[in-house]
């Protein structure tokens, strides 16, 4: 039997072409239990859900069985005490999941918070990975666009003003495109 791989799947724009391109690639699908880092607090087939984004362009595509996927639909989420490996996009402030700059929940000590009024759109509430369950990860992996490269310099010079520059999983990586 093949240990499980645990990841949790960023939300937003970006990730929806690296699923796509996920999708058509034979991994062991089988293997992995799915979970999302941050969700906006829709039902699961609103046009804004994290959700209904990665199920179209990932999950509906490929073999992981759906008693494995665990959508983030309340703060009380089972989750798994290590992630193999979380992945979270940047935002134009910095943020990270939905970890804003000057919320409460970058300071929350539970796995999942609740942001009621996220700093940028979509103004749905929101919920969220805290840096607990993020710096737990065996890795996390930023997915950045070409318009970030500014804001992923600021994180990755240290600036802690920025809440993805806090997150400090035992490896950290920034995947981004036109890179170099």
């Amino acid at each position: 039997m093949t240990a499980p791989f645990r990841i949790a799947l960023a939300g937003g724009a970006t990730p929806r072409a690296v699923y796509e391109r996920l999708a058509e690639l034979n991994l062991d699908w089988p293997a992995w239990h799915v979970w999302w880092s941050d969700e906006r607090v829709v039902p699961a087939d609103h046009p804004d859900s994290n959700e209904r984004m990665a199920r179209e362009a990932l999950l509906d595509r490929v073999g992981i069985p759906e008693e494995q996927i665990h959508p983030l639909r309340s703060a009380d989420v089972p989750l798994p005490e290590r992630f193999d490996l979380i992945l979270l996009g940047i935002g134009p402030d910095g943020h990270c999941a939905s970890l804003f700059p000057g919320d409460p929940a970058l300071e929350a000590t539970d796995p999942v918070a609740y942001v009621p009024k996220p700093g940028l759109p979509p103004p749905h509430p929101r919920l969220t990975f805290t840096y607990p369950v993020l710096n737990a990860a065996e890795a996390v992996a930023f997915l950045a666009g070409a318009d970030k490269r500014e804001i992923v310099a600021r994180v990755l010079s240290g600036d802690k003003s920025l809440p993805a520059a806090r997150v400090a999983a035992r490896e950290t990586v920034v995947l981004s495109e036109g890179a170099g």
